[in-house]
């Protein structure tokens, strides 16, 4: 069994999943690009598509995750509201105590990764 792994993707759910990888990666590029547009041309991601997950998410979470400022001669932008950054924030901790007990349970099952030959 060389270089075996195993990939854990929260989600979180409501009615509907709403909340995973895609828009946590989509919010932290927001973050990163100041821009929606900036961040899906980074992802690879249609605009529309970026629009209806973050409307599902704000539906499901009762707040906004972004604020947005309109183009114009100054440009448009986007930013990360208060409560869209502390949810993040939860989020990507959630993720990283979720994958640190998972490592220690996949390798209580399958054994300790195999040093590498380098």
């Amino acid at each position: 069994m060389n270089d075996i792994r195993f990939v854990v993707s929260p989600r979180i759910m409501g009615e509907e999943k709403f909340f995973g990888p895609g828009i946590a990666m989509l919010l932290h590029r927001v973050e990163e690009y100041h821009s929606i547009r900036q961040a899906t041309l980074s992802m690879g991601m249609a605009y529309s598509k970026a629009w209806a997950i973050i409307r599902r998410a704000e539906r499901e979470l009762g707040f906004p995750l972004l604020v947005t400022t309109t183009g114009g001669s100054s440009g448009g932008g986007a930013a990360l509201t208060v409560e869209g950054r502390a949810f993040l924030e939860r989020y990507d901790r959630f993720c990283a105590l979720v994958n640190a007990h998972a490592q220690a349970d996949f390798e209580a099952v399958f054994g300790p990764a195999p040093a590498s030959q380098e």
